[in-house]
């Protein structure tokens, strides 16, 4: 198991392996063989990043179970997803902006998030389990109000697009087993999501298999997994922790 990060310090942004309060500096391609030079750089003389830059953020819709019974939805046969661009993604201890022109509710969601490691195009589940680089905590911020606002067309993306809606990180960890994991979310410390990965409707190789069927999956891109029950409205000065049991925990805070 690695936790691989991005960082910045000084002017040079970086990666490497995180090893508890130090990370082990690497070259190359993470992806592709990135090999470590020997340094070393203590995480609390560094800024944590997102820990990569996805080429495309997908995010799932209707995937969870219990969430599922809650509001009356039936089970998908084919990931129902949307599209975050790239001027939403946040690294870990970012601030969380509401939107100026919007003045309704904006609520997070704990989303387990799946980092892709290997160009894929309509493979099988075999070949996608092989194509997962590994996964990271996701916060998919949504300004809820937007998305029904015209009754002639769902704003998926406009709800889900504002700049910094896209929070992810602190590391994305490899060769670990998640099955048993609980996705939570924090308000202020105060538990309010708490799901297991096996609320899932469709497991991680499954939604990247079929995703693979519709676009060719590059390294990096990121899937956020959809969330459980329990995503409600963050206010001016809140703090927000998506916390994944063997992943790790992400912190972000929530500003006008």
């Amino acid at each position: 198991m690695s936790n691989w990060v991005r960082f910045k310090q000084d002017d040079a942004v970086g990666m490497g392996v995180l090893d508890g309060d130090a990370i082990a500096v690497h070259d190359g391609d993470m992806f592709a063989g990135a090999t470590p030079t020997g340094d070393s750089v203590a995480l609390d003389e560094v800024t944590l990043l997102t820990p990569c830059v996805p080429g495309k953020f997908i995010a799932l819709w209707n995937n969870s179970r219990s969430a599922g019974e809650k509001q009356g939805l039936d089970q998908p046969v084919y990931p129902l997803f949307f599209l975050k661009p790239s001027t939403t993604y946040l690294a870990p201890g970012g601030v969380i902006r509401k939107p100026a022109a919007y003045d309704g509710r904006v609520i997070y969601e704990a989303e387990l998030g799946i980092v892709i490691g290997k160009p894929v195009s309509n493979v099988d589940e075999a070949a996608a389990a092989d194509a997962i680089f590994g996964f990271t905590c996701v916060n998919d911020v949504t300004a809820m109000q937007l998305l029904d606002a015209d009754p002639s067309f769902p704003q998926w993306a406009r709800a889900k697009g504002f700049d910094t809606f896209g929070a992810f990180g602190p590391a994305i960890v490899t060769d670990t087993d998640i099955s048993g994991s609980a996705i939570r979310a924090e308000l202020n410390g105060r538990e309010r999501q708490n799901y297991p990965v096996s609320d899932l409707f469709m497991q991680p190789a499954e939604i990247v298999a079929k995703l693979s069927q519709s676009m060719t999956l590059q390294p990096g891109d990121l899937i956020a997994c959809g969330t459980g029950p329990g995503a409600l409205p963050m206010k001016p000065g809140a703090t927000i922790d998506i916390i994944i049991d063997g992943i790790g925990t992400l912190s972000n805070t929530y500003e006008d």
